[in-house]
């Protein structure tokens, strides 16, 4: 899944913990563990919180 590798991309590239993303993005680090893992995807409206996280980095790039 595309959005899961920029997710993964953009936590590493800014140095984050997955606890750190779970925070920004209001979910469990249970629940990003379990994305970045392949074990779940997430649903729409976490996706749209995601993409929400990572135009607002690119803009700060």
């Amino acid at each position: 899944m595309k959005i899961i590798k920029s997710l993964e991309k953009y936590r590493l590239e800014n140095r984050i913990s997955q606890e750190s993303l779970a925070k920004k993005l209001g979910v469990a680090f249970s629940t990003v563990n379990r994305w970045l893992n392949g074990k779940t995807k997430p649903n729409k409206i976490q996706k749209y919180h995601i993409e929400k996280l990572l135009k607002k980095g690119l803009k700060n790039d």
